[in-house]
């Protein structure tokens, strides 16, 4: 797999995004009875991002000449989605438990933002090293 420019900030910024979703609907559902908060494992996404992938996982980009770059990358997160075992178990079956989805949303969002910056410095020295400064 060819590595991309960004490193590993790239595949980070999409599978954080796509938590933000996932958290965010825990939220949403927090009254909505026998719903089962999710979250994804960061980890284990990242990890098989940079690993070895399934083939049901990975789709190549079309080329059109031999000398494009090849690139491969992940369609989904939906295997890494995993359910939220609660602290204290709502009587009407939702395990959401608000105090815990807001804390790991702004963490989440909090990590994102750290991603940004890294992404934003690497296209700062592209931009510099284009402009030969």
């Amino acid at each position: 797999m060819a590595e991309s420019i960004f490193g590993i900030h790239e595949t980070a910024f999409r599978v954080r995004s796509a938590r933000a979703e996932v958290l965010a609907n825990n939220l949403a559902n927090a009254d909505t009875p026998n719903f089962k908060a999710r979250d994804i494992d960061f980890r284990a996404a990242i990890k098989d991002a940079h690993g070895s992938f399934g083939d049901s996982e990975r789709f190549e980009m079309s080329r059109t000449n031999s000398r494009h770059i090849q690139d491969e990358s992940f369609s989904s997160t939906s295997e890494f989605l995993k359910y939220r075992l609660p602290t204290q178990p709502a009587l009407d079956g939702n395990t959401v438990e608000t105090h815990i989805e807001k804390a790991q949303f702004m963490e989440n969002g909090i990590q994102q933002t750290a991603t940004l910056e890294f992404l934003n410095g690497k296209i700062k020295g592209i931009r510099g090293a284009l402009r030969g400064e």
